[in-house]
């Protein structure tokens, strides 16, 4: 099983970036709990803080991987293009956020990319991530039945 990770703008900060909402775990860190926990999971990461650059990654992994997870960051609220990119792949997309976007500025309630996933994950801090991997691993076995 290949599971794609995608990070957007600012996630390369984690572990130094607010602490109080974000923890003090680096991304890379989680990662390695995950390679860990799901050694037959192959888990490819990728980060960028630029809105194309996610889109492409989406277009180039979104027909191959079992299932991507993705926390979009800021672009989450803004970013039609990204929507677009998600509804144009076949592979499940999970949104991903660390903190509870409903308990944040009301501009975060909305979601603009949600409508193009499986499912949304929100505040179970780096946690959300493994959950998010149980979520893609119900979806793909469901799918083989």
């Amino acid at each position: 099983m290949h599971v794609e990770i995608i990070n957007g703008p600012n996630l390369n900060l984690l572990g130094k970036r607010e602490p109080e909402k974000y923890g003090n775990t680096s991304f890379e860190y989680c990662l390695g709990e995950l390679k860990t926990r799901y050694p037959g999971v192959t888990f490819n990461y990728f980060q960028s803080n630029i809105e194309g650059e996610i889109i492409n990654q989406i277009q180039k992994t979104g027909f191959s991987a079992d299932g991507i997870i993705l926390n979009a960051g800021g672009y989450t609220h803004t970013s039609v293009s990204i929507t677009d990119a998600i509804a144009a792949v076949t592979s499940p997309v999970i949104e991903v956020h660390i903190t509870n976007v409903l308990a944040r500025e009301e501009f975060r309630h909305i979601s603009l990319i949600g409508r193009s996933c499986a499912g949304t994950i929100s505040g179970f801090g780096l946690d959300s991530y493994r959950i998010a991997v149980e979520a893609l691993i119900g979806i793909i076995q469901s799918k083989k039945k």
